[in-house]
């Protein structure tokens, strides 16, 4: 998710323009027919404002409360009964043509996901920004995309490049394997989806998910990235084994369908293969980040772990960045940009940083002060609601916020 600083006032959902991407959106539904999943993606749709409250909805408003972290994010919320896509309208109004639609039809995919039986749980990939796992990861976009440009003999050998560089990393980090495939079956055939539906053939859809693998290499950070691969396995996967979306399950790995439809098999040595994909020059990059990095990953420790912090609950919608976000081992991931979360306990606003923990708590660094129900730091602040109180934590200077009747 990513959060798009404006004016609140140009932050209002324009309702005219929320209509012209509706019609759009139905435009692209009614194309597809059902023809990807065997179902109609078109559904109920509303861009929401979290700081000026406005939306536009593509059916009639719902007579129940609004839920509390609309406006917050793109994802599906239930709302009166129904399942709707969601969307952030600060982020959405920036993008341009083609990303707008693959964004409508990537949430679309997830309304309609559960009835499909394809949702999994969230992967936890913070192998993915280390410097082995950036490098095999870089290597094997690198291959799928060789192997959407080519045909025959060489799209097989570039697919047999990929499944080597996948397995070189897998093997490197525990889990790696089950973590990265619930995030390609999560999310990834949500963007395979969003990038075929939206896309009017399949060279244009071949172009978009070759420049997405682009693209991805120049984020700062990987973490949400790892199901950037899905989309060019699918794609290769409807020239191998038009029928697979039939038979693709909640625990399918999808190069494994691929591996099995082509009859490949993983490159027999893996590094001789990089050499191929600009493998030194890979390895060169990802050892000098590597180096600028720790010296990063220190001083956010500092701040995060062993100064004192504020601990706020589990729980609630927001928006943040995840471009130069770092994952402190065994503690959590830091989002270094703005940041901006609610919840049943309260608001909290960051511009210098969060550490989101493992278990879903952040925390924010000291010193901390109080004021009634606003509480301040360096660079945030949290308002605590109705209902919860703000207490001592369990080491010295540390605080928290938990519910008022609490001990």
């Amino acid at each position: 998710m990513l959060l798009c600083l404006v004016n609140p006032a140009v932050a209002q959902v324009d309702q005219q323009r929320a209509e012209a991407y509706f019609k759009e959106a139905t435009i692209i539904c009614e194309r597809d027919g059902g023809r990807l999943w065997g179902t109609s993606l078109c559904g109920p749709m509303v861009f929401a404002d979290a700081r000026t409250r406005t939306l536009a909805v593509n059916q009639p408003l719902p007579a129940e409360e609004r839920p509390r972290g609309l406006g917050f994010a793109n994802a599906p919320v239930a709302w009166g009964g129904l399942r709707w896509a969601a969307y952030n309208w600060e982020f959405t109004t920036p993008l341009d043509d083609l990303a707008r639609r693959q964004l409508m039809l990537h949430e679309l995919f997830h309304r309609i996901q559960p009835g499909l039986g394809l949702m999994t749980a969230t992967g936890q990939n913070a192998h993915l920004d280390t410097e082995d796992g950036r490098f095999w990861l870089r290597l094997e976009w690198r291959a799928l995309a060789q192997a959407l440009r080519k045909s025959g003999k060489d799209r097989k050998r570039a697919v047999s490049d990929a499944l080597a560089f996948r397995l070189a990393r897998r093997s490197q980090f525990a889990n790696a394997a089950e973590s990265e495939r619930v995030e390609e079956i999560r999310e990834g055939l949500a963007q395979y989806t969003g990038t075929v539906a939206a896309t009017e053939s399949r060279g244009e859809a071949v172009a978009s998910a070759i420049q997405q693998m682009i693209a991805a290499e120049d984020h700062e950070t990987y973490l949400q990235q790892s199901y950037t691969a899905g989309v060019a396995y699918g794609i290769l996967l409807d020239d191998a084994s038009p029928s697979w979306r039939r038979r693709v399950r909640s625990d399918s790995d999808l190069a494994q369908m691929l591996r099995t439809a082509m009859h490949v098999a993983p490159a027999a040595n893996g590094a001789e293969a990089s050499a191929r994909y600009g493998g030194t020059e890979l390895r060169a990059l990802e050892q000098n980040r590597a180096e600028q990095r720790r010296a990063v990953l220190t001083e956010l420790q500092k701040r995060f772990v062993d100064g004192s912090v504020l601990v706020v609950p589990a729980g609630g919608g927001g928006t943040f960045n995840a471009v130069g976000a770092t994952p402190i081992p065994g503690e959590g991931t830091v989002f270094v940009l703005p940041y901006r979360q609610r919840g049943d306990w309260g608001t909290l606003e960051a511009t210098k940083g969060v550490l989101v923990n493992d278990d879903g708590r952040r925390r924010l660094p000291g010193p901390v002060h109080i004021e009634g129900s606003d509480v301040t730091g360096d660079g945030w602040t949290v308002t605590v609601a109705s209902g919860w109180k703000v207490r001592t934590g369990p080491r010295d200077g540390d605080y928290q916020i938990v519910r008022e009747d609490s001990q």
